[in-house]
């Protein structure tokens, strides 16, 4: 898919050539195949989700798209229909709070969110890999038992360490 020139293409904002170009390519393929219309909200709300990174409210995506003409109804309803297709992944803050994060495909990522500041931070991949694999063995099992469209929702809280202020250390001694 490339961008048209003219300013009121979808894609007219994202640069070419890019690894976000590449991923926000590859989501409008999806919603093509699902037979959503690309739109500009619709791009400038997966665009946002790829530069993030980490999963992130409603409310955050649509600060970030604080220069396009997007409405918050339009990013909850984007949200939605990405959700339903697959191309996003919701998780849920303990509080009830939605986070959302864009789904490529690829392996699910799995968070610790901190009770006190609700900061989000990724585990790293390499820790997740047994986790991985069991819940995979699950959604196997659960596929051959005649379930259809199976996901799961792993989230993780605690409070997390403060950071130590080397001026601070000489107090505690």
């Amino acid at each position: 898919m490339i961008a048209s020139t003219q300013t009121n293409h979808p894609l007219a904002g994202v640069a070419a050539g890019t690894e976000v170009q590449v991923l926000v390519n590859e989501a409008c393929a999806q919603l093509k195949t699902a037979g959503l219309r690309i739109t500009q909200p619709r791009v400038a709300i997966l665009t946002t989700l790829i530069q993030r990174r980490r999963p992130a409210s409603i409310e955050q995506i649509h600060a970030d798209l604080s220069g396009e003409s997007c409405d918050l109804v339009t990013v909850y309803r984007c949200l939605a229909a990405f959700e339903d297709i697959g191309l996003v992944r919701r998780s849920f803050f303990h509080n009830g709070t939605s986070l959302y994060e864009i789904n490529l495909g690829r392996s699910n990522r799995y968070h610790v969110v901190c009770k006190d500041t609700q900061a989000v931070e990724e585990i790293e991949p390499t820790m997740t890999h047994e986790l991985r694999e069991a819940v995979r063995k699950i959604e196997d099992v659960l596929r051959q038992r005649g379930y259809k469209g199976v996901t799961h929702m792993v989230e993780f809280f605690g409070v997390a360490p403060r950071r130590r202020d080397p001026a601070n250390l000489a107090l505690e001694r």
